[in-house]
């Protein structure tokens, strides 16, 4: 039976959950619905684990924080720019009409 919540998992739990799958020989479904977790939640989780182990192609947990890190930092650089162009245009027209 799978549950109905989307309640966070412990990396602990996710984990074991894995070696469960992989080890006991059992399918995916039968697993999950020992677990009482969804397949797709199960498979998700062989499918991380996969890729933080280098197994599979994909970014890894530290690749996937870098990169929203840096797509804010470019998100607010480019907000910026916008900003000191205005204020470029807005202080090129004042100094035409001191003239």
């Amino acid at each position: 039976m799978t549950r109905a919540t989307n309640a966070p998992y412990p990396d602990e739990f996710k984990a074991e959950a894995v070696r469960l799958y992989r080890e006991s020989g059992k399918t995916l479904r039968a697993v999950a619905e020992d677990l009482g977790v969804s397949t797709n939640s199960l498979r998700e989780w062989a499918k991380r684990y996969d890729i933080e182990r280098g197994a599979r192609p994909g970014l890894n947990q530290e690749e996937r924080t870098e990169l929203t890190r840096l797509r804010r930092e470019n998100r607010v650089l480019r907000e910026e720019r916008e900003i000191l162009k205005k204020a470029a245009v807005f202080f090129a027209e004042e100094t035409k009409s001191r003239r």
